[in-house]
């Protein structure tokens, strides 16, 4: 029996309060992923993996995206990013960091550069359904 780790029930009040409490740089840029928008991926916003909650996440590529704002300067909450940054990845999450600043000032070259991960993601998943010995020919 595995447990489980995504979207879990405890989390679902903070995750909700986190989505209403968002900071502007956050809804600007789940205005450019809602709905399908980068590479036609589904993206959810204040996920929750493990006992962490990401501020974006596209389950289809394992990718956590993290909008980091000026509270993520001092050295105990480098410490703890970095910490959680490992927990995730060690899921097989890979997990991008943008800043606040990036969002505000060069938009257009953050959407570009996660539209160049999602491809480089989508393009070295695993097949959903390999064939099975006897179909393989």
């Amino acid at each position: 029996m595995s447990t489980k780790l995504y979207n879990i029930k405890i989390k679902k009040e903070q995750r909700r309060n986190l989505r209403q409490q968002g900071v502007a740089c956050e809804q600007i840029f789940w205005n450019k992923l809602r709905n399908r928008a980068l590479n036609g991926l589904k993206f959810r916003r204040q996920y929750s993996v493990g006992k962490y909650i990401v501020d974006f996440y596209c389950p289809g590529i394992k990718l956590a995206i993290e909008i980091d704002g000026a509270t993520h300067s001092t050295k105990q909450e480098i410490n703890y990013d970095k910490q959680r940054q490992e927990y995730i990845e060690n899921l097989g999450i890979k997990v991008k960091r943008y800043t606040n600043t990036e969002i505000k000032d060069n938009l257009g070259e953050v959407m570009y550069d996660l539209y160049l991960i999602c491809n480089e993601r989508l393009n070295h998943q695993p097949h959903p359904n390999p064939l099975l010995g006897k179909e393989r020919g």
